[in-house]
């Protein structure tokens, strides 16, 4: 199990940023942003391996489940 940022939200925050740079703004002016959005992946496979028991519960909750 991991919980990590949103790599896609994180690319798209980059995205805009750049954006903004392109237009004229200077960097030292933008706002430190930061990540607001988390991932919660299970990788189910690793688990059985190591003799690790996740509750469907659990599944439930994860944005992703590796099988």
């Amino acid at each position: 199990m991991s919980c990590g940022p949103n790599l896609a939200e994180r690319d798209r925050e980059v995205g805009r940023y750049v954006g903004r740079i392109f237009k004229g703004e200077k960097p030292a002016d933008l706002p430190v942003q930061q990540q607001s959005k988390f991932q919660f992946v299970i990788n189910l496979e690793t688990a059985r391996v190591i003799g690790v028991t996740v509750s469907n519960a659990i599944q439930l909750l994860a944005d992703e489940v590796i099988e």
